[in-house]
This record gives structure tokens, sequence and C-alpha cells, in this order.
């Protein structure tokens, strides 16, 4: 019995040694064999390449079997392969083999944003069942956004007075934008009226693509309601788009005071308050401002500064002001208007004066947006009008008996009952803004009919003649600004035949009406017209004829 005892503790130690010996071995494999880690920078610019360097080294006496690493890059990062995360299977690691990946993107936020890229590697030890993986992470800060956003937005204004402010950006980053989007949140009790470009729900504007050192401006009027002093702040924030999410770059916020507004200031050209200016109109400005502070008003000046091209200075007349050509600004002084020496309380007083525009400017505007603009300086109120100014058709309509495109034949001077064929050239110019649904109209008389001849070919399938209403029409088109002016000018010749009656014996009888052409301006919206004049057979724009030959006979 004793033996049998003691035959079973021998049995028994050595069970719990093998188990202890096992149970030790497991336990004394440790992840300190695997050295891992992330080099990187600690700070970048957004958008600038960044390379992260995966190292790892197996720092034991065991091989690591199946070994897979996953890359996890910062969230908004830009990848060749366009994903955040990257899986790899290595081959197994020897003891004290080191090897190293490379993994690149760029980083998108907002400035002192610090973003976190992860990497984990598991894998097997040999001889053990058992999966073991190591993790470690690198945090970069995005320490520079060169890319300027703010507001022009002025500090003060008046409860329920239409103001006029901008988002302007510019970016000098190093990489192509797109997918841009600019977010805007307005103050209590602000009403939008319009935006220059359009908004979004009148809130967002979606930003064309941006290389560097390009910028742009968005331009926003509304109105404002508020208490004296009360400050409305004005939130505005640039980013991108990236798989349906918003990705901060730049956040503005400004604030504007409501205060007690002291003056009113309005104004008419030609009577009118929204007054869209033809050029070579003869313009005349009315100025009216009211005292509606709580205190008089004395020995004030009123400062009228205008601005634009089309402003004919040689035709200024005022009453009272003096013309000031350095900057073209006209001043009332207190000391020549009795408004201006004293102004109670709900006082109002007026200033005028008269100029005409330019039949013909040389520098219109690249955008097609032309438009006159004036500042109005009054004490501490300042108030800006623009108006708009539409763009100057013409047609020209010459005939001729000699043309370069075709033979015209027929006895000269017109005999009656005989046929003479005349070439009528019409060209088309366009000056100031884009017009399009440009269209060209005359009269042929009942005498004079179409022979099918059109020059250039391209322009024949847009003339029409409508045998009821003797009406010749040329379908333009669309014009650019400038175009017929500063290039070549789009242009029809086409061929009549005249056959003259008894009751023309003598005269020199139309051929052709009154060319008229018309369009609508795409700036002002408002349909141009302007006319050429009616061609007869003294054809007075060809110099190979004489008056002679252009009497019927």
């Amino acid at each position: 019995m004793r033996r049998k005892f003691i035959i079973f503790l021998i049995f028994l130690a050595a069970g719990i040694g093998i188990f202890g010996l096992y149970y030790s071995q497991k336990n004394t494999f440790s992840k300190d064999v695997l050295k891992l880690e992330i080099l990187g920078p600690a700070e970048t610019e957004i958008y600038q390449e960044v390379e992260y360097l995966v190292r790892y080294k197996n720092i034991g006496n065991v091989l690591l079997e199946e070994p897979r690493l996953i890359f996890e890059y910062p969230e908004h990062a830009i990848t060749e392969n366009n994903t955040l995360r990257e899986e790899i299977k290595l081959d197994d690691v020897y003891p004290g083999q080191e090897k190293t990946l490379s993994f690149k993107a760029r980083l998108v936020g907002e400035e002192d944003r610090a973003l976190t890229a992860q990497v984990t590697l598991s894998y097997q030890p040999k001889n053990l069942k058992a999966r073991y993986e190591s993790t470690t992470t690198l945090t970069t800060l995005i320490n520079s956004v060169p890319f300027n956003f703010g507001f022009d937005l002025p500090s003060k204004t008046a409860s329920g007075k239409e103001m006029k402010f901008a988002l302007n950006y510019f970016s000098n980053i190093n990489y192509p934008l797109s997918n841009l989007k600019v977010k805007i949140e307005y103050p209590s009790d602000f009403e939008f009226l319009e935006s220059d470009p359009p908004a979004l729900e009148e809130t967002d504007w979606e930003i064309p693509p941006l290389n560097k050192a390009e910028g742009g401006r968005i331009e926003i009027t509304g109105r404002i309601q508020g208490e004296v002093g009360e400050e409305k702040v004005f939130t505005a924030e640039f980013g991108t788009w990236q798989e349906g999410e918003f990705i901060l770059f730049k956040k503005t916020i400004k604030g504007v005071e409501i205060v007690k507004p002291a003056l009113y200031i309005t104004q008419e050209i030609n009577g009118n308050p929204n007054y869209i200016a033809n050029p070579g109109d003869p313009l005349h400005y009315e100025i009216s401002f009211k005292n509606i502070g709580g205190e008089a008003l004395s020995d004030l000046s009123l400062v009228v500064t205008l601005t634009g091209e089309a402003f004919d200075f040689n035709t200024l007349k005022t009453l009272n002001g003096e013309y000031k050509p350095g900057d073209n600004s006209i001043i009332w002084d207190w000391r020549r208007m009795g408004a201006l020496q004293f102004l109670n309380v709900q006082q109002e007083g007026k200033v005028e004066f008269w100029l005409n525009l330019k039949n013909e400017w040389q520098n219109p505007s690249s955008e097609g947006k032309t438009e006159i603009k004036d500042e109005i300086y009054l004490s501490q109120a300042k108030e800006e009008f623009i108006n708009k100014v539409n763009s100057k058709l013409e047609i020209s309509q010459k005939g001729y008996r000699q043309a370069e495109v075709w033979e015209n034949s027929g006895p000269l001077p017109p005999q009656v009952g005989q046929t003479t064929t005349y070439t009528i050239i019409w060209q088309a110019k366009n000056y100031y803004n884009e017009v399009k649904n440009i269209k060209v109209k005359a009269i042929l008389p009942q005498n004079v009919k179409l022979t099918g001849k059109i020059f250039p070919e391209t322009e024949a399938e847009k003339l029409t003649f409508d045998s009821q209403s003797r009406e010749i029409v040329w379908d333009v088109g669309d014009l650019k600004v400038g175009q017929g002016v500063f290039n070549s000018a789009p242009n029809n010749a086409f061929q009549i035949a005249f056959t003259p009656d008894v009751s023309q014996r003598g005269g020199t009888p139309q051929i052709i009406g009154q060319a008229k052409i018309t369009g609508e301006d795409s700036w002002t919206g408002q349909t141009l017209e302007t006319a050429a004049s009616s061609v007869n057979t003294a054809l007075p724009d060809d110099q190979t004829l004489t008056k002679q030959q252009g009497i019927v006979q």
C-alpha cells in the first residue's frame, strides 16, 4: 500500500512538472520580441505628401510565421489607391530580421488638426497555435493651411439697411484643389437678397477648381434687422467634399454692430432708382439725403465719386458742386448749400448733376458686365450705387453693284421692265456685354426678290424669307463682348434682283428697307434694337457707280 502511494506521488509530480513546463513556455513568450514603429513627420502642411515608414524587427529567438500587416491612414487622407486601409501578407520574420515598408498620403484638414495613422502586425510564433499582434500609431499635426479666406464686411450698419459684402478666397497651396464648397451661417434677422455667383439654397456655393495662386470672390447682398448696439455674427467655412463628407480648410467669423442711422441717402437717375443706361445716354442724377437721427447736423460736405469707362466727364454739369478731375469726384460744400450748413431732424436736402455716357469706349469689361458706379460720402454715412449699362448692337447694311463674291448683271442705269441684280452685305457688331438671340430683319419691296445666292455658305441656313410679309430674316445667334468690333464681324452677303415698274422711272427707289438688329442683353436682361438705313439704287456705298447710274430709265 505504501509502495503504491509512493508511485502515485511520483506520477503526480511528473504530471505537474510537464504541465508547469508547458505553462511556463506558453507564458514566457512576449510580444516584446517584435519591435514595431511608424516613422513620419510630426507636422505637415495641408495637401503636402507625407511618407510613413513602417519598420518592424524580430528581436526574439523564435520564428514569426504568417505575419499580416494592416496600415490605416488618417481620416480624410488622399492616397494613390483611394483607400484608407491596406492589408499586406508578409513573409515569415526570422530572429534578428528587420524590414521597412513605405506608405504615402496627403493629409487634409484645418490648421492645428491632429491626424493619426495606425499599424497593426499580427503573427504566430513557431510551434505555438496562438496569434499575437502589436499595434502602434503616429500622430501628425497640420500646422499650415496656406489659404486665405475672409469677410469683406462693414463693422457697422443700420437696421433695415441693404448691405453688400464679400467673401474673398485665395489658395497658395501647392496642390490643385477640387470639389470645393463655401458654407455661410447668417445671423438672426438677416434677409438674403442675391449673390454673385448665385447661391445654392442661399447659404452654399460650389467653387470651381483652384490651382496655386488662384482665388475668387463671392458677393452677397442682403438686409439685416436688429436693435441698436446689437452685434450680428457672420460665420463662413471653406472646404472640400470627400466621399460625401465636408472637410473644413478654413473658417472665418466677423461681427457687425447695429448702429443708429443718422442719414438716409437715396439716388435716382433720370427719375428712376434702378435705371439701366444705354451708351450715349444723357444722365440726370438726383441725390437726396435726410436726417433721420436724433440731433441736428451742421457744416456737412457731400462727395460723389464716379467710376466707369463709360462716363464722358467732358459733359458734366452741376449746380453748386465743384468737379475734381483727378479722382472724378464732385464736392458740395456747406458754404454753398443751406441744407448742408444746417440739417435739422427729419429735414431733407438734394443735390443734382448731369453728364452723358460715351457712345463708345475702348476698354469693355471682359466679363461682359458693364456698369457705372458712384460712391456718396456724407458725414459718417457712405452709400454705393451701381447701375447696369446695356451693350451696343450695330448692323451695317450696304449695297453694291460690283461685289467680289459674284458678278451682278442687268442694265445700268436700271430699265423699266428689265431685271438688274445687286449685292447686299450685312455686318453685325456687339460691344460691351454678351448678347443672345440676335436677329437682323429687313423688308424687300414688291418688285425685289432674292436670287438664292448667299455668302458665306454657312450663313445660308440662317437666312429666311417670308413671301407674304416680304421680310428677310438673318438669325445671327449669340455674340460675345466686342465681337465684330475687336475682331472679325459676322457677315452675310446675298444677291437681290430688282425689276422697276413705270411708276419708278426717273427716281432712285429702295431695293431693301431699313435693317433692324435685335437681341437680348445677357447682363441687363433688356432687349436691344438698332437700325441701319435703307438702300436705294443710287448705292451710296459703291464708289464705282455715279449718281446718274442709279436713276431708273
